[in-house]
C-alpha cells in the first residue's frame, strides 16, 4: 500500500470528506497527481452484436463502469467569452475509486462511487443513476433549486437519463441521451443541461453562478472516460445570462490491479442500509413537493459533513430506526426550509 497518495474531489461536484475510524473530516487536495504504481487491467469492450437489442447493449455498457479505478481529473478553461476575463490555471488531480452496484431493476441502474485512500480510509463519493425512457426527472434551475419536469414525449424513446447525486445523496445534475455502439465503441452523449458550480470552485469563486454542460461517457478497454463540454454562466438577479468562459473536462477511469479497494467495499456493506433510507427520504421529498431547494455553499458543507458523520456512527451502532430519526432532524434543518414562502412565490 502506498501511503503517499492524496485524493482530491471529483471535478463535477463534490467536497471530499474523509470517513475514517468513524470520523469524517475535510481532506486537503493535492494539485498534482502522483505517478501511478499500478498496472492497467484491459478487458474487451463488448459493444453491440448484429441483431442484438440496443437496450441490452446499453445496459451492458452502463454496468461495465463497475470496478476499481485510478482516476485522473483534468479541467481546462478554453474559449474566453466575456471581455476582460482571464483563463484560470488548468486543474489536475487524482484519486482511487471503487464503483459498486446499488440497484439494478432492468430499466433503472444505480451505482455508488467510493473513494479509497492510502491507509484504508474511505469517503462515500458521488452516485450515478441511469433510467431508461424516463418520462420526467428533476432538473437544476439555478439558485440551489431542483424541480421535477416532464419531458417532451417525442424525445423519450431509446434514451437513458443519468442522474448524479452528492455525497449526501442530494441531487447534483442530470441529463438525457442515447448510447451509440457504432464501430465497436459504446458512448453515451447527453443533451445540454444546467448544473451548479462544481465543489472545486463554488467554495472559492463567486464570479459566475451556474454551468451549462454536455456530458459524454465512453467505455474503453482500460475502463471508461467522462468528457464534459461546459460553459460557465453569470446569471444576474433579473435572470439575464452572460457567458463567461468555456471549459473542457476529462476524467479518465483506468481499471487497475494491486490497489486495495476492500476498505471501500467494507464501508458500503456496513452502511448500505443507512444510505438506502437516505435515498428514500430524498425521493419522498420530491414526490411531496415536486422540488428541492438546498442551502447555499457554506450550509451545504455543514449538511454533507453531518450526514457523513451520521453514517459513521451508524456503522458502529447499526440501529436503523434510531438513525432514521437522527437523519430526519438533519434533513429538516437543511432541505426546503421555509417551503410555504417559496410556494407562495410560484
Amino acid at each position: 500500500m502506498k501511503n503517499w497518495f492524496t485524493i482530491t474531489i471529483f471535478p463535477l461536484m463534490l467536497l471530499m470528506l474523509t470517513a475514517c475510524a468513524g470520523t469524517s473530516h475535510l481532506a486537503k487536495p493535492s494539485p498534482v497527481p502522483s505517478p501511478s504504481a499500478y498496472p492497467t487491467v484491459e478487458r474487451p469492450v463488448a459493444s453491440c452484436a448484429p441483431g442484438e437489442l440496443s437496450y441490452d447493449c446499453d445496459r451492458r455498457a452502463i454496468l461495465a463502469m463497475q470496478g476499481g479505478y485510478e482516476v485522473q481529473f483534468s479541467f481546462d478553461e478554453t474559449v474566453v467569452l466575456k471581455p476582460g476575463y482571464e483563463r484560470k490555471k488548468p486543474k489536475r488531480s487524482t484519486g482511487f475509486e471503487t464503483v459498486v452496484l446499488v440497484e439494478d431493476t432492468g430499466k433503472r441502474i444505480s451505482m455508488q462511487h467510493i473513494l479509497v485512500m492510502g491507509g484504508g480510509s474511505v469517503t462515500k463519493h458521488w452516485r450515478q443513476d441511469w433510467v431508461f425512457e424516463s418520462p420526467m426527472h428533476w432538473v437544476y434551475v439555478g439558485g440551489h433549486r431542483y424541480e421535477q419536469r416532464k419531458r417532451d414525449a417525442a424525445t423519450v424513446p431509446g434514451t437513458w437519463t443519468q442522474l448524479v447525486y452528492e455525497v449526501n445523496d442530494a441531487p447534483r445534475y442530470s441529463g438525457n441521451g442515447k448510447w451509440n455502439h457504432r464501430y465497436g465503441v459504446s458512448t453515451w452523449t447527453s443533451d445540454r443541461s444546467w448544473r451548479p458550480l462544481p465543489r472545486r470552485e463554488y467554495t472559492k469563486r463567486s464570479d459566475y453562478q451556474l454551468i451549462n454542460t454536455e456530458h459524454r461517457h465512453t467505455i474503453t478497454p482500460q475502463g471508461w472516460t467522462h468528457e464534459q463540454d461546459s460553459t460557465k454562466v453569470i446569471r444576474a438577479a433579473d435572470g439575464k445570462d452572460t457567458l463567461l468562459v468555456r471549459e473542457f473536462g476529462f476524467n479518465d477511469y483506468r481499471r487497475i490491479e494491486g490497489y486495495d479497494f476492500e476498505p471501500g467495499l467494507a464501508y458500503w456493506r456496513s452502511t448500505s442500509d443507512f444510505w438506502s433510507l437516505v435515498r428514500a427520504r430524498w425521493k419522498d421529498e420530491f414526490a411531496t413537493h415536486g422540488s428541492v431547494t438546498l442551502p447555499p455553499s457554506t450550509g451545504d458543507e455543514i449538511f454533507n459533513k453531518a450526514v457523513l458523520e451520521l453514517a459513521d456512527a451508524y456503522r458502529k451502532d447499526p440501529q436503523l430506526n434510531v438513525y432514521r430519526n437522527k437523519f430526519e432532524d438533519i434533513f429538516d434543518k437543511f432541505v426546503n426550509v421555509n417551503i410555504p414562502a417559496r410556494v407562495a412565490e410560484r
